[in-house]
């Protein structure tokens, strides 16, 4: 959560950041701003959660990852940013 936190410290300012960590910016930033994304990936994940999968899991970042495009760190940043934002009870 720290992480996820520090990122939206500096997200705004964009200065100095390096590559990826202006890359994840933009990721929270793009799901911030669609809140029917985050919802939809909240589903997506409580029925992972229904299925006895759990949202940090190998199986959820890389399902996640494959869905969006992303790499697997950015898949575990963008689930860490939804579920903590938008579907804490996921887990």
């Amino acid at each position: 959560m720290l992480v996820v936190l520090a990122l939206l410290a500096v997200a705004g300012s964009g200065a100095g950041l390096p590559a990826p960590a202006l890359a994840q910016s933009n990721l929270l930033q793009s799901v911030r701003r669609d809140p029917a994304r985050a919802k939809a990936l909240c589903n997506q994940l409580r029925e992972m959660n229904r299925q006895g999968i759990s949202a940090t899991s190998k199986q959820a970042t890389r399902t996640i990852a494959s869905q969006e495009g992303l790499s697997p760190v950015d898949a575990e940043v963008l689930i860490t940013y939804v579920v903590g934002m938008h579907c804490p009870e996921v887990r």
